[in-house]
């Protein structure tokens, strides 16, 4: 892995005591919270790997909900997260899997609300750096560093196309890309990161193109 600076190894301004199990990990639950789009009424937690072994002593499970709290690595509410989210009443739910995993700080996130759920696999891969590698089924690759939206689609002729112009008519540069479907002619996912955020309005043309089914966004 390449970093750009001294501040990549030395990892984010945190609330402790560890950048993979601590701040990775509020990163994780941020980019739930993000994808989600609004604080949900129950999650559900599952640790794998060294997480599951340690994430009570590093307080990774204090962190993944400080995240869904949408705080972010440096606020001091962090350390309080678990009883701020039993206040507002949002269920909490924590276990560890004991299964093969590709890396050791891996993490599934379920949470919802009465009418609506996500469900996500996240790893810490170090330095506060996070990959979300799964989302509600769909395989990818999406950094959880940089803006970015991910844009549940029709596999059809043309969808693409029609994200890719109005962001391009509205001067906004794609840094990465991919696409991945279940199966061909049903839904697919677009997941692209971008250079900056998008404001709503883009976001609304986003959504009214031709086969777009639902846009969620990770903002910086």
């Amino acid at each position: 892995m390449k970093y750009k600076s001294v501040f990549d190894i030395i990892g984010p301004v945190m609330v402790g005591p560890s950048s993979s199990h601590t701040a990775g990990a509020a990163r994780i639950g941020r980019a739930a919270r993000n994808l989600f789009g609004k604080e949900p009424t129950w999650a559900e937690i599952i640790f794998y790997g060294s997480f599951a072994k340690t994430y009570q002593g590093h307080g990774t499970d204090v962190a993944i909900v400080a995240g869904i709290l949408d705080f972010d690595t440096a606020n001091e509410n962090i350390r309080h997260s678990i009883e701020i989210a039993t206040e507002k009443g949002i269920k909490l739910l924590f276990s560890e899997e004991d299964v093969a995993v590709d890396h050791p700080n891996t993490v599934r996130i379920k949470m919802g609300n009465e009418t609506e759920s996500i469900e996500l696999v996240g790893i810490s891969i170090g330095g506060g750096k996070v990959e979300i590698t799964e989302l509600n089924g769909f395989d990818l690759h999406l950094s959880g560093n940089h803006p970015a939206i991910l844009i549940m689609h029709n596999d059809r002729f043309g969808a693409i196309a029609s994200v890719t112009q109005i962001l391009a008519k509205h001067e906004i540069n794609i840094g990465r890309m991919e696409v991945s479907r279940k199966d061909i002619g049903k839904e697919a996912l677009m997941v692209i990161e971008l250079d900056q955020n998008i404001e709503r309005s883009i976001e609304n043309e986003l959504a009214a193109a031709k086969h777009i089914l639902h846009i969620s966004k990770i903002v910086d």
